[in-house]
């Protein structure tokens, strides 16, 4: 779990520095908050799902998770590893994010 808090820290700390740039360079309170609200919906929907109950085959997503489901999960160890490779999670998050961000960069570029 340290992991986890130490990348939501960093997350943070970045979308603050560039909450900062995008104020300084566009001088409007509303394109800051646009952006604040973008970056923590965006950094929670990435760090704080309950990926050992999305790590499962996708058919068992509308059950709960079991007691050995979990145990074997948290066998795995912890970081990086204990993802799996799943191309469904990583095309919709490039889909999702790649939209999010390009109307982002519009509306913060915009005059």
């Amino acid at each position: 779990m340290g992991n986890v808090d130490a990348a939501l820290k960093t997350s943070l700390l970045w979308l603050a520095a560039l909450i900062l740039v995008v104020g300084l360079c566009t001088h409007s309170m509303k394109k800051m908050m646009v952006t604040y609200v973008m970056g923590v919906v965006g950094i929670s929907a990435v760090l704080l799902p309950d990926w050992d109950y999305f790590n499962r085959d996708f058919s068992r997503w509308g059950y709960p998770i079991t007691a050995e489901e979990r145990a074997s999960h948290l066998a795995q160890g912890s970081g990086l590893l204990r993802f799996a490779y799943s191309p469904l999670r990583v095309i919709s998050y490039c889909l999702i994010y790649g939209y999010a961000m390009y109307k982002w960069w519009k509306y913060v570029t915009s005059s």
